[in-house]
């Protein structure tokens, strides 16, 4: 398997977890009440945990699309009157003096 599907699989293994905690952590809700601060403490975690996984998934190379378009630049000189009006890249103008 190679690095990226990896990677993706155990960020998704990773975010089937957070989903079951959640579902736990309902069934606990039911049990001991919703407004006990421990279970206020609980659920803010769980929330935090599944907001720092997004996060983590977002900035993986796994979610960024792999670029596949190969742009060939060929070898031959490009047509030098296509770059007429345009100043020489740091040299400035040809018919004025730089400051």
């Amino acid at each position: 398997m190679s690095p990226r599907k990896s990677l993706h699989a155990e960020l998704t293994a990773a975010q089937r977890c957070l989903d079951e905690l959640a579902r736990a952590i309902g069934r606990l809700e039911q049990a001991v009440g919703r407004e006990t601060l421990e279970m206020r403490r609980v659920r803010t975690d769980c929330g935090h945990l599944r907001e720092s996984l997004a996060l983590l998934h977002a900035g993986t190379p796994a979610a960024r699309p792999e670029s596949r378009d190969v742009i060939r630049i060929p070898d031959q000189p490009y047509d030098r009157s296509l770059w007429t009006d345009v100043d020489d890249e740091g040299l400035g103008a040809r018919d004025r003096h730089a400051p």
